[in-house]
């Protein structure tokens, strides 16, 4: 895993922000029906390479195929409380990257030898 870390950080190494809603007290009426917004909290990710994806004609106008380092991952569920990975990225509103706010597509995962090292998350504009 620390090899694929050294990978990521040798092709750019760059930085996105997750987007995650606040849980919502339940203590007003109007946190109960909806009304109130709880808010939103940015956990940072790194390293990460972008890479472009053709976008379709008809459809957004920016894609990107992130790849994200698992032990960051891993790192941001643990320090939520979050059982896994995916529950992390179920959970987010989206993905903000160079000051865009993307909305996730899809998420795979990468394996070397059984053992998880890298997500590829696609986002779409």
């Amino acid at each position: 895993m620390r090899a694929a870390d050294a990978m990521l950080r040798a092709l750019g190494g760059d930085e996105i922000v997750l987007v995650l809603p606040l849980p919502a007290s339940a203590t007003g009426v109007s946190s109960q029906i909806g009304l109130a917004d709880p808010g939103v909290q940015q956990v940072s990710l790194a390293p990460v390479v972008a890479r472009n994806l053709p976008a379709p004609a008809s459809g957004p106008t920016q894609r990107l195929e992130l790849l994200v380092s698992v032990p960051a991952v891993a790192s941001a569920a643990q320090s939520l409380g979050l059982a896994s990975a995916e529950a992390l990225f179920d959970s987010a509103l989206g993905i903000e990257y160079q000051g865009v706010l993307f909305h996730i597509e899809n998420i795979s995962t990468d394996y070397f030898a059984g053992t998880a090292y890298l997500y590829r998350v696609i986002v779409v504009e």
